[in-house]
Formats: structure tokens, sequence, C-alpha cells
């Protein structure tokens, strides 16, 4: 069965914007950056009162204290398949109604129907990240990746979502990524082994540029953005929201279905990338999200046409 999120198989294509269309809420400024570098934060995304409850309940989900850094060390309860996102902070937490409501925020979705240029879209189902402060204050590095396969011809067309529920700073890690390697990339290809990874870019002569997010700020991110988790070497947990959006794939019943039971049961996508929680809070502490209209229609669970 295909996982929840894996939609990069279908004919997708991103807005061009030819009939020079209105926007909602990127700026023309906004636009041009987006083209350019591959990546655009929108500002003040969600409320100021959704992102403290979903901190809280992250800190209540980790069981761990927010004021007692004894706390923040113990052993990670789920063991990644993925092994460069070990510790790396994921929290496996998928459906939760706090979720729900940032993924249903108008802000947010019109973000996205600027990204696409359609207002028929669905939203991935995705987890939160609590990214605790290296004891080690000299950690350098991170690592950089393509979450598609580059060796694809046509390239895969998608994008990604970052909300911060915190103010970040250099120090603090988080997202970084490499927008010359975004628009050198025609160019860049051509000098490589034929034999290259096509997920793990060698970076040679390209420097990571370090992304600074205020809470609230939803960073939107091409697939073809080389990108990647910093180290925190601040004294201060990072916290974000995992939010995508891509258009609706009504005419897969199955991963439709797949949607739908996920959001029913409380359960992560399929995939190796999505372990789940063993303890299985979701299922037996929290009740199942009640959706908007919007919700209905971003999850699958009503098709937009009807």
């Amino acid at each position: 069965m295909a996982e929840i999120n894996n939609i990069l198989t279908k004919e997708l294509k991103l807005n061009t914007r030819e009939n020079n269309e209105p926007l909602r809420v990127l700026s023309e400024a906004d636009w041009t950056f987006w083209k350019e570098n591959g990546y655009v934060i929108i500002k003040n995304a969600i409320p100021k009162e959704n992102i403290e409850r979903l901190k809280a309940l992250m800190w209540e989900f980790e069981e761990k204290d927010p004021n007692n850094p004894s706390t923040w060390y113990s052993e990670s309860q789920t063991e990644m398949k993925m092994k460069e996102l070990q510790g790396t902070g994921m929290v496996e937490l998928y459906n939760h109604q706090f979720l729900w409501d940032n993924r249903t925020e108008r802000r947010v979705y019109d973000a996205f129907v600027d990204i696409w240029g359609t207002e028929n879209l669905w939203v991935s189902i995705d987890r939160c990240n609590l990214n605790m402060p290296k004891k080690d204050k000299k950690a350098t590095g991170g690592f950089i990746h393509w979450d598609v396969d580059t060796s694809l011809d046509p390239l895969p067309q998608n994008v990604q979502g970052v909300l911060s529920l915190v103010n970040t700073t250099e120090e603090m890690g988080g997202f970084q990524c490499i927008p010359e390697l975004y628009r050198d990339f025609p160019e860049w290809v051509k000098t490589q082994p034929k034999d290259r990874d096509p997920h793990h870019p060698d970076i040679t002569g390209y420097e990571p540029k370090k992304i600074i997010q205020e809470a609230g700020d939803l960073l939107i991110f091409n697939a073809m953005q080389p990108h990647g988790i910093r180290p925190n070497v601040s004294d201060q947990p990072r916290m974000a929201q995992y939010i995508a959006m891509f258009p609706a794939q009504e005419d897969d019943e199955s991963l439709r279905q797949e949607r739908i039971n996920s959001w029913n049961d409380r359960l992560p996508p399929r995939g190796d990338a999505f372990p789940g929680d063993p303890r299985k809070w979701e299922q037996k502490k929290y009740q199942r999200a009640t959706l908007s209209e919007l919700g209905e229609k971003l999850l699958g669970l009503n098709k937009w046409n009807d």
C-alpha cells in the first residue's frame, strides 16, 4: 500500500502563474524570492494560542519538563530506521487535535494554494520536532539531503513545510539549506558521476544557509532544495511542526482510505521514516481530532467537488 505522504509518482505541477493570477498570502516579493531561492517564510501563520498549547502538548508527550533540563536527555522511546533522523528530536505525534487545527488555519492553507495554484489540496500527515541542545557545544555540521530521488526524469515536484513554535537563532539548530545548489542543479548535475547518490549531494564548494524563524513562521521549501537539520548548540530547545500540502489525489482510493484510517485510528503514515510511538499514547490518551469542513477536504474524508 502507498505511504500516506508518498505522492511523488503523480504528475504534480507547481504554480507557474502564467496568467499572473492574484496571490492570497504571498506578496509579489515573496513570490520572486520563492522562485529564485526555493523557499519562502510565511509570517504569523497561526495564532499565538495555538503555539503555546502545542508546545505544552509536546512536552507532555515526550515526558519532559521544560523547566528542568535534567529531564531533557532521557533515552528516546523510538528507534529510527532512518539513522540520520536518530537524535534529531522527532516527536511521534501525528493526528492530535492541535496538529489538525494548525493544518487547517486559513493562512496556512492559502499559502499552499499560492504555491500550487489550486484550492484542491491534501495536507501531509506528519509530526513535530523537539530538538534539544547538544551537550557538546562545539558540535558542527548536521546533514544535507534531498527527500526525493534527484535522478528521476522529469524531476519530482513537491513542497515541504516547517512551522516554528519558538523564536530561533543560528545556534538553536533547525533548518538549513543550499539555495545556490538549488539554482545550480541543472548545470551542477552534469559535473557529477553517473553513480552519484541521488539523495545526498556532494556539497563541495557550497555552504549551507542557516534559516532563522520566529514563533508562528511557516517555512515552505521546494523538494529539490538540498536541506537538513543542524545541531542545536544553544541552551534552549527548538520546537516545530511539519506541515505540507499537495494537490489532492482523489482518484487514488486506497491512498484516500489510508489517510482516513490514519486520522480515525490515530496512526502514523506507513514507511520507515514514520516509526510511531511504541506507547501508543495517541490511541490511549487522546481523542480523535474533530475536523472542520476544510479539514475534511484536506484529509480526503470529503471530496473537493462533491
